[in-house]
């Protein structure tokens, strides 16, 4: 009888994986995941944003991959907002040619 139990929960265990599997698969890609804002992942533009220099392809390749929802997170911070909202923040954001999002 334990061999049948064990079987049981094998399979169960199986089926269960794939139907996880599936409802994953129909998911927006990140929506199964908590997004993490990490402002230093974008200190390639701090060039730019605080020194005025032209936004380095780098720069642009982070802005382009970073969260929209962290930049409202900056927006609201005190210690970065001066970043984000600065008039060199916003010309680094044109430039790469990255929409800053309304919050």
């Amino acid at each position: 009888m334990a061999a049948s139990k064990k079987a049981s929960l094998a399979w169960f265990l199986v089926v269960l994986t794939v139907v996880v599997s599936a409802v994953l698969s129909l998911l927006p890609p990140g929506a199964g995941a908590a997004t993490t804002c990490t402002p230093t992942q974008l200190t390639p533009c701090a060039g730019a944003i605080i020194g005025n220099a032209a936004p380095t392809a780098a720069c642009c390749a982070r802005l382009k991959a970073h969260p929209a929802s962290c930049f409202c997170r900056y927006k609201k911070d005190p210690k970065l907002q001066r970043y984000v909202n600065s008039p060199n923040g916003k010309k680094v954001f044109a430039a790469c040619k990255v929409r800053l999002p309304r919050c």
